[in-house]
């Protein structure tokens, strides 16, 4: 197996209604056609992530393998990271523009059902490479996958589907500290670790924030109007501000008014804003 033919899969699985819905029963997808890249886990920006975000706990592609197939023997050279891109779709996108303070149901469901569905596809791809002999883990899925305080970033996690994201070439991180991707900001995200290696996806851009107009222009400051409660200043986004309205408000929302339990939904900054379905950078020949 390639990285296309593993492409492929993920393109195919997604496109089956049944692994798709927006919730059990419906006939909506929670996501549009994934994107898909590929970094080699001896990438140096793996080991920068480490000593930048939580030298103590954030793991490097091979500490996730090693902890899974203890008996194989592998260097980062042998392992690459394959990420994945699951936008929303236009349904949810249009609601939630709709949104504020508190977010939409769609979005709410695509959090919850959505990320099931992300599970279930990490398992499937997982799965696959294991019907082609092909050892993999999706680190997000271990039970020794853990939330942190990073000294330097607040609220972090052992591994970051996001920043496994960037270094696969699939966008790069905005204001609001979410990712922009070719397909924009209202997305979700996923990851395996694969023992092969795969030819890495090029990455079109040279800084982490190249992509957001706010830190290319100047000028953008969308995200920060979408946010309720001022999380999201020039300065960045301040995560402990975050969390605190998710948690105390959104969440309660969700499980009193819409869904029936809690889901830390919110997501406001990702859409009605130049970034939430495309690069927004890509007008100035970027």
């Amino acid at each position: 197996m390639n990285l296309e033919e593993l492409t492929q899969f993920i393109g195919a699985w997604m496109a089956q209604p049944a692994n798709n819905g927006i919730e059990p029963g419906s006939d909506l997808p929670a996501f549009g056609a994934p994107l898909v890249g590929c970094a080699s886990a001896a990438d140096p920006l793996f080991a920068f992530l480490k000593k930048d975000i939580g030298p103590d706990f954030y793991w490097t592609p091979d500490e996730p393998f090693a902890r899974t197939f203890p008996e194989i023997e592998a260097v980062p050279e042998d392992l690459c990271v394959v990420a994945w891109i699951l936008p929303q779709t236009e349904h949810t996108r249009r609601a939630h523009r709709r949104a504020g303070p508190l977010p939409s149901i769609e979005w709410s469901r695509a959090r919850y059902y959505g990320e099931r569905v992300n599970n279930a596809l990490r398992r499937a791809v997982v799965g696959e490479l294991e019907r082609w002999g092909i050892p993999s883990c999706a680190p997000s899925l271990l039970p020794d996958w853990s939330r942190h305080l990073s000294e330097k970033y607040s609220f972090a996690s052992t591994w970051s589907e996001r920043h496994a994201a960037h270094v696969c070439g699939l966008g790069t991180f905005g204001l609001s500290d979410g990712l922009i991707t070719p397909a924009g900001k209202a997305v979700r995200v996923g990851s395996v670790i694969v023992r092969a290696r795969f030819a890495p996806t090029p990455r079109t851009y040279t800084h982490h924030n190249e992509w957001c107009l706010f830190h290319a222009e100047g000028k953008c400051s969308a995200c920060m109007r979408r946010c309720p409660v001022g999380a999201i200043t020039e300065a960045g986004h301040d995560k402990e501000k975050c969390k605190r309205y998710i948690r105390t408000v959104t969440a309660v929302h969700v499980e009193e008014e819409q869904l029936g339990f809690r889901v830390n939904s919110c997501g406001l900054c990702q859409t009605k804003v130049p970034c939430e379905f495309k690069n927004p950078t890509e007008r100035m020949g970027r």
